[in-house]
């Protein structure tokens, strides 16, 4: 069974196992990686990579912690500020920090969820899920006339789930039909005519005198 790392040296190991892991899939895809091409590039035995994974997929599972843990970190300090933007900025904002962070360190992020996505594996998104959950609550503290609008809650969920995955499968792609750009702003265009319309439906289903 895999001993949990306790020392420094022990986890600077898995550390460096996980990094090596990202550049293997860069190098050699995600079916292409083997433990040896893993443990190579972290310059150690494949018996002492097994003493902290039990096989290539448990590396895979640390690497896509990493990768949520990672968007979560560069997502937490703006949350302040993306709460106070409006609807559009606010998506702009999240959507443009998740391209940074997939193209920092020679796109070690997008190579791999490139190579994930080319072989069908599972993206547990379960972590970014629920910061944005957190940051929609946030979102609406600043914003309660936002409370008020009809199945706020339902497309929220929608919003976040299907733009996660959109923007995944985006920059997965070596030759998308819209640029990156182009996608951010027909996804934040998406909340904000929801937004509208529902707005202007209560408007419009308030009694006269009650209208503004």
């Amino acid at each position: 069974m895999p001993r949990i790392p306790q020392q420094q040296r022990a986890i600077a190991t898995v550390d460096a196992i996980v990094e090596a892991g990202f550049l293997s899939v860069a190098r050699h895809g995600t079916a292409g990686t083997t433990t040896k091409h893993i443990a190579d590039i972290a310059g150690i035995s494949v018996g002492s990579l097994y003493e902290y994974f039990r096989n290539k997929e448990a590396i895979y599972t640390a690497m896509q912690e990493r990768f949520m843990a990672d968007l979560v970190r560069r997502l937490q300090p703006k949350a302040a500020e993306i709460s106070r933007q409006d609807p559009m900025q606010a998506v702009r904002t999240i959507l443009l920090e998740v391209q940074d962070l997939l193209m920092q360190d020679d796109e070690r992020y997008l190579r791999y969820a490139r190579s994930a996505i080319s072989v069908d594996v599972k993206v547990d998104t379960a972590p970014i899920t629920r910061f944005l959950g957190g940051l929609i609550v946030q979102y609406i503290l600043q914003h309660p006339e936002l409370a008020r609008l009809p199945r706020f809650a339902t497309m929220s969920y929608i919003f976040m789930h299907a733009g996660i995955y959109t923007v995944i499968r985006h920059m997965s792609d070596p030759s998308p039909p819209v640029s990156y750009e182009e996608l951010v702003d027909g996804l934040a265009c998406m909340v904000n005519h929801y937004l509208v319309v529902e707005q202007q439906r209560l408007q419009d289903d308030a009694p006269t005198g009650s209208r503004a």
